[in-house]
């Protein structure tokens, strides 16, 4: 069957307070994003990557694909004006039966076996949803006040999210909702149940400039 990798990176990175889109941000010597599209390159010699990019930035990101000299495995495309329209505008890029992977381009930790794992679990089960626990206390705001919330009870959603193209793509037919905050929320919205897996603690989202010093300190590690 085929795999796919639909990495997301068409945001403009607003709340890092650079002019340069977070996933171009330079870490270690080399943009954000290639380190990304380079695990999952590294995860499966056969899998197609499609790039989802800001549509000013193409140039570069054609350029950053040209350094694998992979042509046959990197495509790209435009993303839209939300991250449910980004994902479905690359999803128009998988053909036939296929495992499709949904990547947030800026969680550029992401490791060989995570992307292993899932893939492995969506294609028994249908989905793999990577998590982890929530360590800090949580509560739950409510018209008049707030409450705990177990926290225990509670994970903490991580890409890539995997599915059974079959699954996802006839989903993502659907019109967009602001509850759909991710592929699992659209996967359910269709009536699949979702089946989570451990995802890690180094799965990191780079959304704000500690957290690409924290991601340079890991890579350095």
């Amino acid at each position: 069957m085929k795999k796919y990798a639909v990495i997301v990176a068409g945001g403009t990175g607003t709340r890092m307070g650079s002019q340069v889109p977070k996933q171009f941000l330079s870490i270690c010597g080399k943009p954000v994003l290639w380190y990304t599209v380079n695990t999952f390159l590294s995860a499966y010699d056969d899998i197609g990557v499609i790039l989802v990019l800001p549509a000013g930035h193409m140039e570069a990101g054609r350029a950053m694909a040209e350094s694998w000299k992979m042509p046959d495995r990197i495509r790209l495309v435009a993303g839209g004006e939300t991250r449910f329209r980004s994902v479905s505008n690359g999803l128009e890029l998988v053909e036939d039966e296929a495992i499709v992977g949904v990547h947030d381009g800026v969680r550029c930790l992401v490791s060989v076996g995570l992307v292993r794992r899932c893939f492995e679990q969506a294609a028994v089960l249908g989905s793999a949803i990577p998590v982890v626990a929530c360590k800090d206390s949580v509560r739950l705001v409510t018209d008049g006040g707030s409450e705990v919330v177990d926290r225990s009870r509670v994970r903490l959603v991580q890409t890539p999210q995997t599915f059974l193209s079959r699954i996802l793509l006839p989903a993502y037919g659907a019109e967009y909702r602001e509850r759909f905050t991710d592929e699992a929320t659209v996967v359910e919205a269709a009536g699949h149940a979702v089946h989570l897996i451990e995802g890690e603690e180094n799965n990191i989202k780079i959304t704000l400039p500690g957290d690409l010093l924290l991601a340079e300190r890991l890579l350095q590690k």
